[in-house]
């Protein structure tokens, strides 16, 4: 199963920059191996926050428990709090482990789909096809790295990548379940601990 973590870190005033170094340090060789484990898939850090020290990371385990002791065992844990948010796989998600082609920047789509009262059954399973067909081309242009499902009626996240996002509008904008769609987009930057970049 695979998790989104919403991790954020407050050190404690005061604290030596040799101790921060130093948990910074342990928390780089910790997250080598738990990506080598197939624990941590990828780590990303959202815009920023002032005060806060927030990183997006994307975990396996086989159960909400194992995902706890994964997280519990990175040196960091002692000045972060973790917000977990369990993600189920979405009928159209490409699947991790392909070569990007698209070297731009990374972006989570949160999508909350509400069909219009009224709207013909027809109409949705057009659409849905449409949309399937659209995000299996976008995938094979580099733009669409994954989608899931979230917890709640009609929610999904998508990683996208794009040259901007200006692009990336355009980009979603050309779904055929764009206009029944509220997004939230959040720019991603790479994190130097993201076992995607090796």
């Amino acid at each position: 199963m695979e998790y989104l973590v919403t991790m954020t870190t407050h050190v404690p005033e005061g604290t030596p920059e040799a101790a921060v170094d130093d948990v910074r340090a342990r928390e780089a060789a910790r997250s080598r191996e738990l990506a080598a484990q197939g624990h941590l898939r990828r780590l990303w850090r959202p815009p920023p926050v002032p005060g806060q020290w927030r990183t997006f990371g994307l975990f396996a385990a086989a159960d909400d428990g194992e995902l706890e002791k994964v997280l519990a065992s990175m040196p960091l844990r002692i000045w972060r709090t973790d917000e977990v948010t369990p993600l189920a796989p979405h009928r159209n998600d490409p699947g991790p482990g392909r070569e990007q082609a698209v070297r731009g920047t990374e972006f989570f789509t949160f999508f909350t789909q509400a069909i219009p009262p009224g709207t013909a059954d027809q109409a949705v399973r057009d659409a849905e096809a449409g949309e399937a067909e659209r995000t299996r081309d976008l995938t094979g242009q580099g733009h669409l790295e994954r989608l899931w499902v979230l917890p709640g009626a009609g929610r999904a996240l998508g990683l996208w990548r794009a040259d901007s996002s200006e692009q990336l509008q355009a980009i979603l904008e050309s779904l055929p379940l764009y206009a029944w769609l509220t997004v939230q987009t959040t720019s991603l930057s790479a994190h130097p601990s993201d076992p995607g970049n090796s």
